[in-house]
C-alpha cells in the first residue's frame, strides 16, 4: 500500500521505518530540510530493534508535500496535536479523494482538521482517523535512526465522519492489523493516553526536570504516590466516557503498569521495557515540550472542557490543569483546545452525535429532520 508519513520525529521516523520494512511503500516528508539531509540522501532510516540494527530502504524521502502525499491511500500523521492548524494549509492543495489520514493520536484534530479543510476551500473528500496512542514507543538515535522498543498490540482508534469508518478501517488496518475501532472521533479523543499519563508525571517532577541535565519521569519519577494520581485522573477520563455512552475496553491506563492485567495498547510489560532501555532518561524542556503543550494545553484542557459540557465533575483534572497553567503563565482552560474554542460548547448532546457520525454536513441533516417534523 502507497503510505505516506508527515513529520521528523519518533513516531514518524519509527512508523516510516517499521511499515516500509513490512512492504509497504512509504514516503517520508520532513519539512527541516537541514535536520532531514542525512535520510534525503540515503533514502533510507536505519531502524534499531529487539532484531538488531539495520537499512530500511523508503520510496521516497522528500520535502515536496505534494510529491509525497500524491496517490497515498493512507496519510499518516505523527506530528504534534498543536500542528495540525498550520499543516491543513500545507495539506489543502494536495490532497484526494478517498484518502484517509491517521493521526496518531489526534487530540480531536479530526475535527479540526476537517473544519479547516473547508475554511481553506478544499473540496477532497476525505476521512479522518486518530488513535488512542502512537503506535509505537520510540526515540530517534540520530539524524538517521530510530530505536523501536516497542509496538502496539492493541490501537484504539475513531474514525471522523463515523459513517465512513468502515472504509476507513479497511485501508488503516493494512498497515496496522492492532486498531480497534471506536464508534467515533471523540471516543478516539477519549481514548487518548498522553493526557493521563503526562500530565502528573511532568507537572510532579517538575522540580527534578528543571534541577537536573536528564531525568527520566518513566523511571524514579514513577512512584506509588503519582501513580495514585494517575489512576484518579484515569478515573475522571472513563467516567466522562460513560456519561457521553462509550462503552469498555476504556483502556486503563493501570494496566498499562499491571504486567498481569489486562493487555493494554502496548502489550504486557511495556512499561518495564521502556524503563530497561534507558531512551527516556532525557532532558526536557518543561514549559514548551510536547507533554506540555499537547497533552495538557490540548489533551487535558480537551478533557475539562467535555467534562463540564456533559456535566461530570473533574476535580484532578481541572487542578492539573490549574498547576500546569501557573507553570506557564498561560490560563490554560481559556487559550488551550477547549469544545468552546472550537466552537461546539453550544451543540446539545443529539447535534454533536450527528456532527460526530455525518461530519461537517450534520447541518444540512439538522435541517432535514426539522423539515420532515413539520
Amino acid at each position: 500500500m502507497d503510505v505516506a508519513v508527515l513529520g521528523g520525529g519518533n513516531g514518524a521516523y519509527a512508523a516510516a521505518a517499521d511499515l516500509a520494512e513490512k512492504g509497504h511503500r512509504v514516503r517520508l516528508w520532513r519539512r527541516d530540510i537541514t535536520a532531514f539531509k542525512p535520510v534525503l540522501e540515503k533514502q533510507a532510516l536505519f531502524l534499531k530493534d529487539y532484531e538488531g540494527h539495520r537499512k530500511v530502504n523508503l520510496a521516497m524521502a522528500s520535502d515536496d508535500l505534494g510529491a509525497v502525499i500524491r496517490d497515498a491511500e493512507l496519510i499518516m500523521i505523527p506530528l504534534p496535536a498543536f500542528t495540525q492548524d498550520s499543516l491543513v494549509k500545507r495539506l489543502e492543495q494536495h490532497l484526494k479523494n478517498g484518502q484517509v489520514i491517521l493521526m496518531t493520536p489526534g487530540t480531536f484534530g479530526s475535527y479540526i482538521m476537517a473544519k479547516g479543510l473547508i475554511e481553506e476551500g478544499c473540496r477532497a473528500e476525505v476521512v479522518f482517523a486518530e488513535t488512542g496512542t502512537l503506535p509505537y514507543l520510540a526515540r530517534k538515535h540520530g539524524p538517521d535512526t530510530v530505536a523501536i522498543t516497542a509496538r502496539a498490540t492493541r490501537l484504539p482508534t475513531g474514525v471522523f465522519p463515523a459513517n465512513k469508518s468502515a472504509y476507513a478501517f479497511d485501508i488503516i488496518k493494512r498497515a496496522f492489523p492492532a486498531v480497534e475501532p471506536l464508534q467515533d472521533a471523540l471516543d478516539g479523543a477519549l481514548m487518548n493516553a498522553g493526557p493521563i499519563i503526562h500530565p502528573p508525571l511532568i507537572l510532579l517532577n517538575a522540580g527534578p526536570i528543571e534541577h537536573f541535565d536528564y531525568w527520566d519521569i518513566h523511571n524514579e519519577g514513577t512512584q506509588p504516590s503519582i501513580r495514585r494520581v494517575h489512576d484518579a485522573l484515569d478515573a475522571e477520563r472513563i467516567a466522562v466516557r460513560e456519561a457521553l455512552g462509550y462503552g469498555p475496553p476504556h483502556f486503563p491506563l493501570a494496566d498499562h503498569y499491571n504486567p498481569d492485567g489486562e493487555e493494554w495498547m502496548y502489550g504486557n510489560a511495556a512499561h518495564e521495557k521502556l524503563v530497561d532501555s534507558a531512551d527516556w532518561r532525557e532532558s526536557l524542556d518543561l514549559l514548551n515540550h510536547r507533554y506540555m503543550r499537547e497533552d495538557i494545553a490540548c489533551g487535558l484542557a480537551l478533557l475539562v472542557s467535555i467534562a463540564d459540557w456533559v456535566g461530570v465533575p473533574v476535580p484532578v483534572a481541572t487542578g492539573l490543569l490549574n498547576i500546569a497553567s501557573a507553570i506557564v503563565g498561560e490560563n490554560l482552560r481559556v487559550t488551550g483546545r477547549t469544545l468552546e474554542n472550537l466552537g461546539l460548547n453550544h451543540l446539545s448532546r443529539e447535534e454533536m452525535r450527528l456532527m460526530l457520525d455525518k461530519g461537517l454536513l450534520y447541518k444540512e441533516v439538522l435541517l432535514w429532520m426539522t423539515a420532515k417534523q413539520s
